[in-house]
């Protein structure tokens, strides 16, 4: 998609959606657990775009694996392509935390053992749920 597509939320939208059409083999994986409130009763989305700051006509945004807005939490499956990225990654999970949005990132190694996954993806919004209730 062209670059300047980007400057509307329009645009956005439609690239978060061709990210869903095509999730990576992890992403589905997470995304089974986490659907229809699965794992401890949250509402997750996936490929959901995040503003954090509209200026004028331009808009920075991140379009995050998974977001679940009670909790304020952001799971991001990291491959071999984030490697590269760590400045990048690192920077825009600033923003985000900026915001009081908690980023955690899994690995596309820790997936291999199902269980594991499931008990991380449980500590982390177990964790998640105490840090809200002490902020309220």
């Amino acid at each position: 998609m062209p670059r300047c597509h980007y400057k509307s939320y329009k645009g956005i939208v439609s690239l978060a959606r061709g990210l869903r059409r095509n999730q990576t083999p992890s992403e589905d994986m997470i995304w089974q657990l986490l659907r229809k409130k699965r794992i401890s009763g949250y509402k997750f989305l996936r490929q959901h775009p995040l503003f954090y700051k509209i200026d004028g006509e331009r808009f920075e945004f991140f379009i995050a694996d998974f977001y679940c807005a009670g909790l304020k939490l952001v799971i991001e499956v990291d491959g071999p392509v984030h490697k590269k990225r760590g400045i990048y990654d690192s920077i825009r999970d600033s923003k985000l935390n900026n915001k009081g949005i908690m980023v955690v990132r899994i690995l596309n190694e820790e997936l291999a053992d199902i269980n594991y996954a499931i008990s991380k993806l449980t500590q982390i919004i177990s964790q998640r749920e105490t840090e809200i209730s002490c902020m309220q």
